[in-house]
């Protein structure tokens, strides 16, 4: 391989296989589970064809994605190697780090994933220890982009696609109204807020909003 930075130094070398625009997004993806060609070109949503065969043909190469075909597939699913998989700490330290300093309501272009904006609230309050006065569960309904649950046990946060048995607060909104409404200062967060429909018992509501910095109700 031909040095890209020409620096001896393990920062230079690790930049030279995972650099490149999309790589470590192209990894972000492989870290939640195996995926075919379709899905990962659907989840990047800008690279192109071209592009995203080149760098899964690099990847490879550093063994870092290989390729996986089972006799009860006809499509070939990428997966992350073992080399490939300690990266996570890598991608989970720039998921930290963009939260603390790069967060800002969706640009113009900017594609909103439910998952990846469900991923980043969890991060973010068990990072900042907040926690409900008991166990409750939140039902956020993306349109698009379908059920997600929100669950706090008593210690932890958790998130997972799909609905929940009597959630404790239900919210049905649009996944890039949902983004801007964590984006936004708490001053800001607390009046658009009353953009989204917010249903649950008083208390709940009331709770919900608090936790995430908006505080007051809903009408």
């Amino acid at each position: 391989m031909t040095p890209i930075y020409a620096h001896y130094c393990p920062v230079a070398h690790a930049l030279e296989l995972v650099g490149d625009r999309w790589s470590l997004l192209i990894v972000r993806d492989l870290l939640q589970k195996p995926q075919r060609f379709t899905d990962l070109l659907h989840n990047s949503s800008n690279i192109t064809p071209k592009w995203l065969t080149l760098r899964l043909r690099k990847l490879e190469q550093a063994k870092i994605v290989e390729r996986e075909k089972q006799s009860d597939r006809r499509e070939v699913w990428y997966k992350l190697t073992p080399s490939g998989q300690d990266l996570r700490p890598v991608v989970e330290s720039l998921w930290d780090w963009g939260l603390r300093y790069a967060m800002w309501p969706p640009r113009p272009g900017e594609v909103v994933r439910p998952d990846w904006a469900m991923h980043t609230l969890t991060k973010s309050l068990n990072k900042r220890g907040r926690k409900l006065s008991k166990p409750s569960d939140w039902l956020l309904n993306f349109t698009p982009g379908g059920p997600y649950t929100l669950s706090f046990d008593g210690e932890r946060w958790s998130a997972k696609e799909g609905n929940v048995e009597n959630p404790d607060v239900v919210v049905t909104t649009a996944p890039e109204a949902w983004a801007t409404f964590l984006a936004l200062k708490r001053e800001e967060r607390r009046q658009y807020a009353h953009t989204m429909q917010i249903a649950g018992s008083p208390d709940s509501v009331k709770e919900f909003l608090h936790i995430l910095g908006a505080g007051g109700e809903t009408a």
